[in-house]
């Protein structure tokens, strides 16, 4: 070991040395108990260097021939800290005091499967088949459902016929109105899609998406199926809201009716 490795502690502790000297003396570190012993001294020393900006340290090079001027400068360091640390206290406080009221209001949060939910381009539709209407449903509790409550106008269908299952919220939206909606008891596989039908009688398709054979809601896929979609229509110009199966052929049938 060479002297000028003992003599690279304080360097090395500061950070100034460069890349290669910082790793020839890590590695003399390993094996040297004592330099590690006077790094371990210096580090609250370090600490408290790193604190001091540059006025201070000009400060205390000014007074090295005067004690009493040396004196005081440490004093009137040790107020501007103890100044400082207040005033992150407060500061924290604060923090603690907006965060606290922040957690009263509700969070919504929502569940995403990993099922595909593909939203489609509004386009020329047939008009929708009206269907037995479907009868309202209590709101959901089983698997899929996420124990959140949806903001907007909530409606619950099921279909008589063919047993499909939806919740819907309908949220008011400057551009128009966005759906979140979940379906279960929906058998697969198939093509789906989501129709709006305006009191006008015009249709739009809004979102599109397929059903593996396990379906969703069901005995073999206990989960049901969320999705969210949004059209420019508002809600008070909806009449109903239809999922439909759509066949190779593009001839669609309704699986269930949400009336407005």
């Amino acid at each position: 070991m060479s002297r000028p490795d003992h003599m690279d502690v304080a360097a090395y502790a500061l950070g100034v040395l460069d890349e290669q000297d910082t790793e020839r003396f890590e590695e003399h570190l390993a094996t040297c108990w004592a330099c590690a012993a006077e790094l371990e001294t210096m580090v609250p020393v370090v600490g408290l260097l790193s604190g001091i900006d540059g006025e201070t340290m000009m400060a205390l090079e000014q007074t090295a021939t005067d004690p009493a001027l040396l004196d005081r400068t440490l004093v009137a360091v040790r107020a501007d800290r103890r100044r400082t640390r207040f005033r992150q206290l407060l500061a924290t406080a604060a923090a603690v005091v907006v965060f606290g009221g922040l957690t009263g209001f509700g969070f919504v949060s929502v569940t995403d499967d990993g099922s595909p939910g593909v939203l489609a381009e509004s386009t020329p539709s047939a008009p929708a088949i009206d269907p037995p209407t479907s009868v309202p449903t209590a709101a959901p509790t089983g698997p899929g459902v996420g124990g959140n409550e949806e903001e907007g106008d909530q409606r619950d269908a099921t279909d008589p016929t063919t047993g499909v299952q939806t919740t819907m919220f309908m949220v008011n939206r400057d551009y128009g109105t966005r759906i979140n909606f979940n379906l279960r008891k929906l058998p697969g596989p198939r093509i789906c899609r989501l129709l709006v039908v305006r009191k006008n009688g015009s249709t739009e398709v809004i979102s599109t998406w397929s059903v593996p054979p396990g379906g969703y809601g069901t005995n073999t896929r206990p989960q049901g199926l969320e999705l969210s979609a949004s059209t420019s229509a508002l809600v008070g110009d909806i009449k109903q809201l239809q999922v439909q199966s759509v066949d190779g052929n593009g001839v669609a049938s309704p699986l269930v009716t949400v009336p407005m």
